[in-house]
Formats: structure tokens, C-alpha cells, sequence
């Protein structure tokens, strides 16, 4: 038999075995049809609940608020009053308390204004309140793409299975695809540091969870969401801060500098440093202690780099003419 709505009232008739017309019969059925009548007042009625008897419950649907819009809501609420009620449940477990199943946002705002909440409550078991939870989030249709990714993720790992998921955000089971795709790469404290991001869609998500897999992309990441200007930043710069920090290029490290070389004399005193680097090779003569043989270089320096330049040349050749020799001889 197919489930009815959640938010429904409406009591499944069952077929009655035929039975003598007397009134104790008739009078059973009209306790039942006024006790029917009662339940149903009782779920759409409007209570006023203090706000100190409701806890919290259901899959964590909201990736952090946004303080411009909720500072917008408990102004709504200061002055006009609180419209439109929110749903509980009662408490499994403590007796006279609640559960919320969805209007957190009011909520909060109502416990700083120190206000009694409106609600309306339904008798709901775990899944019925996630049921509840999600098509209500999907008719205000507000939620982004990584919360709709979360909450579904967030219900997966509680064991419900996709069809359900899919009846719970109102999509197919294709989408239930892709937002698990995306939501099962992000831990869910990773998330809350991000927020919503209400601009950022499947595409860039996916990116950054790609990124995320190198470990240097991920301690990139963990050093950004602990510096101070980034607690700074809304949802969605936020994202972008970690996306591009994730994906940028590390530096190649200079290499060291390269350390002189001592030339000395064949008492062991120090002549000259020479260094080599990918740019040249340099020849420092240090005139303090030089005595005069800086200067002597300098003045014959043209002479003696040619004399080394014809050595120079003079012992390649002779190491051309030896290799050849050798490759002749294994040929």
C-alpha cells in the first residue's frame, strides 16, 4: 500500500465486518469519527512552544547561515511577528520536550529575541522527518548545490537508500548520482568551514574535490581556513580562496647559491675564490690580501686566458683523437 504524504491527516479507512444495527455499534463509530476529527485539529493547530523545550534533529541541512540574512529574518520577526510556524516533533525520549524538524532559521532568531515559538506538530518517525525535512527545503528552493550534495550524502551514510533520498529532495535518481559524486569527496567539518557557497555549482565542486586528493592541495587548504582574513570572507569567496589555493602551482624551490671555491698557492695560502653557477664562472682576487697580484691579473689577464684557452683546446682534441681511437678499435 502506498505511503501517504507525510504532512497528511488523513486516517486509512479499513473495511468493517458487517454487524447488527445497534446503537452501542453506532456509538463506537461516532467516539471514533469525533476522536478522528480531534486528531486532525490537533496536527494543524497552531502551538505556542517555548523555545527552551525544543531540541535539535533530523540531517544537518544547512551549511552554516548567512548573518545578513538571518540578522534580515529576526528583524521580520521582531516587527511583523512570526507568520509562518515551524514543525515538531515530539521527543522520543524526554517527555514534554521537541524536536525540530525543519524552520532552524526562525528558530534561532526567536531563541535571541527571547520569543515563544509557533509550531505545529506531527507525530513522525525518522524517516518521515528527513521526508519532511528535505521537501521542505526543495519548496523554498534556496538550498545550493553543496547542501542539496550534503544532505543526501548525510542520509546515505544514516542507511536510507536513493529512492528515498530522491522522494526526499524531489529529484531522480541520476541527480541522487551526482550529488553523491560530490558529497562523499567533502567531510562534512570541510564544508561547514566553506558554507554554502550559493554560487558555486557541480562543476567547480568537482574541481576542487579532484584537487583535493593531492596531499600538498589539502595542507595548502587546511593553512588558508585557518588564517584570520579568511574567516572574514562570505560562502562564496571563501570557495574561491580554497579552490585557488588548492590548484596553484608550488613554486620550484631556488636552487641554493653555490659556494666559492679557494684557490691556493703551493704553500697553502689563499689566492683567489672562484664559483661556479649556471651563469658563468667568477674569479674574485681579494686586494687586501693579494699583495699586488689582483692588479698584475688584471693587467695580464688578456694573455694569460688565451694561453688557457689554446690548452684548453689543445686537450679536447687530444681527448677526440683517444675516443676515436677507441671506437675504431671495438669496431
Amino acid at each position: 500500500m502506498a505511503r501517504k504524504g507525510i504532512l497528511s491527516t488523513d486516517i486509512t479507512k479499513q473495511p468493517r465486518p458487517a454487524a447488527p444495527d445497534k446503537s452501542p455499534v453506532r456509538a463506537r463509530g461516532a467516539v471514533g469519527a469525533l476522536q478522528s476529527s480531534l486528531s486532525k485539529l490537533q496536527d494543524n493547530a497552531v502551538q505556542e512552544i517555548d523555545f527552551n523545550l525544543i531540541d535539535d534533529a533530523g540531517v544537518e541541512d544547512r551549511l552554516g547561515i548567512d548573518p545578513a540574512a538571518q540578522r534580515q529574518l529576526k528583524e521580520s520577526l521582531a516587527a511583523y511577528g512570526q507568520q509562518v510556524p515551524v514543525l515538531l516533533r515530539p521527543n522520543k525520549t524526554l517527555q514534554g520536550r521537541f524536536e525540530i524538524v525543519y524552520g532552524r532559521r526562525r528558530l534561532a532568531a526567536l531563541k535571541e529575541l527571547g520569543l515563544p515559538v509557533k509550531a505545529m506538530i506531527r507525530q513522525l518517525d525518522d524517516h518521515d522527518l528527513v521526508m519532511a525535512q528535505g521537501q521542505e527545503n526543495t519548496a523554498r528552493q534556496d538550498l545550493s548545490f553543496i547542501e542539496k550534495a550534503s544532505f543526501a550524502t548525510q542520509l546515505q551514510s544514516m542507511n536510507y537508500d536513493r529512492p528515498t533520498i530522491a522522494a526526499a529532495l524531489s529529484i531522480d535518481l541520476p541527480m541522487v548520482s551526482r550529488l553523491l559524486k560530490v558529497g562523499t569527496a567533502f567531510p562534512l567539518p570541510f564544508l561547514r568551514e566553506i558554507g554554502s557557497a550559493p554560487s558555486i555549482g557541480r562543476d567547480r565542486w568537482t574541481a576542487l574535490a579532484a584537487a583535493l586528493e593531492e596531499d600538498s592541495a589539502r595542507g595548502r587548504a587546511a593553512a588558508l581556513m585557518k588564517t584570520p582574513d579568511y574567516a572574514e570572507l562570505n560562502s562564496d569567496a571563501r570557495f574561491e580562496a580554497v579552490y585557488k589555493r588548492a590548484t596553484q602551482t608550488p613554486k620550484a624551490p631556488r636552487p641554493a647559491a653555490a659556494k666559492p671555491r679557494t684557490l691556493r698557492d703551493t704553500e697553502g695560502r689563499a689566492l683567489a675564490d672562484i664559483r661556479t653557477t649556471a651563469r658563468g664562472v667568477t674569479l674574485n682576487i681579494p686586494a687586501r690580501t693579494a699583495d699586488g697580484f689582483d692588479t698584475w691579473i688584471a693587467s695580464n689577464a688578456e694573455a694569460l686566458l688565451a694561453d688557457l684557452h689554446d690548452r684548453w683546446k689543445n686537450e679536447r682534441s687530444e681527448d677526440d683523437r683517444v675516443r676515436n681511437t677507441k671506437q675504431e678499435a671495438r669496431e
